[in-house]
């Protein structure tokens, strides 16, 4: 189920994959990547490429899919979650709003199609 939530995710332009921690932050962008899983390993992105992440499939527990209050904007993500909560990594629709602040619609529509996919929360 894991590798479908992702797989999803990968299909849509402009979602920010982003893995933090306390000493570094990557972000990749979701257009045009590869996925596939081996063993308990999914790699989003081409290994040869410039830029990839390899996922263990069997830390990740959860997902949520999460909007966010902001003062400006509403932030839409799905975050994937160890056993202890830790965030290992997130998902974020970017380009949701348009100049004049003003929610696109169809990308909205995109977030709540795959959300009724999946549901709320997801157990793996």
């Amino acid at each position: 189920m894991l590798f479908n939530v992702l797989s999803d995710l990968v299909k849509i332009d402009n979602i920010l994959l982003i893995i933090k921690n306390a000493g570094a932050v990557s972000e990749i962008r979701s257009n045009s990547l590869s996925i596939k899983q081996k063993e308990k390993w999914i790699t989003i992105g081409d290994n040869d490429g410039p830029a990839h992440m390899h996922i263990n499939s069997e830390l990740i527990q959860n997902a949520e899919f999460i909007e966010e209050q902001k003062p400006e904007r509403t932030s839409f993500s799905v975050q994937f979650f160890d056993k202890d909560r830790n965030r290992i990594l997130g998902a974020f629709f970017t380009k949701m709003y348009d100049q004049s602040m003003t929610l696109d619609t169809e990308r909205k529509k995109t977030y709540d199609n795959l959300r009724q996919k999946y549901g709320m929360n997801i157990k793996f």
